[in-house]
């Protein structure tokens, strides 16, 4: 049987040709991801959630970096609004994150900022109009077009390998 390996997030691509009618379903993704996180570090003790092993992100790193997005994802939605004709790059260092040392802040404080973070973001998705949803502007790192609806998919896709990331280093006992 061929050995199955984790596709790097860098290496991942994307076909954006889903209707821009089906926002809805990747707004309510991005509404839940709050949610999904704090029931995934629910009872972990600290020891688990923080503190690095093998060089990589321990969970409440994956967690402060996605707290670290968020205003990314809002610049970018606020130029896909105003007609921006190429999207904010991602710095691909992470070093705000790498700088942040967020193993030194409380867990329920990083959850609690992440939580407002994204209502704050959502609130904004949800007021929006439909047809905002079809506003599309350049990806940098992607070097194609993407709409309002497929940043939110990006987004939510970007979330989803974060909280599996999470999922494992808690599974492993905080040993990456």
């Amino acid at each position: 049987m061929e050995k199955v390996k984790e596709v790097p997030w860098v290496e991942r691509r994307w076909s954006f040709e889903e209707p821009v009618g089906l926002y809805p379903m990747q707004v309510d993704r991005l509404r839940g991801v709050p949610a999904r996180l704090e029931e995934r570090v629910r009872g972990l003790p600290p020891e688990v959630t923080t503190g690095r092993s093998g060089g990589s992100w321990s969970i409440q790193e994956h967690i402060g970096h996605m707290l670290d997005l968020e205003g990314l994802w809002s610049g970018r939605v606020e130029e896909l609004l105003a007609g921006a004709e190429v999207l904010s790059a991602a710095d691909m260092t992470n070093r705000k994150t790498e700088e942040a040392q967020h193993d030194d802040t409380p867990l329920a404080d990083l959850l609690a900022a992440f939580r407002s973070a994204r209502e704050a973001r959502v609130a904004r998705l949800d007021g929006l109009a439909p047809e905002d949803f079809a506003r599309s502007a350049i990806h940098p790192r992607l070097d194609r077009p993407m709409r309002l609806v497929d940043l939110c998919r990006f987004q939510a896709d970007h979330d989803d390998h974060h909280l599996v990331r999470i999922l494992q280093i808690a599974r492993r006992g905080g040993e990456e």
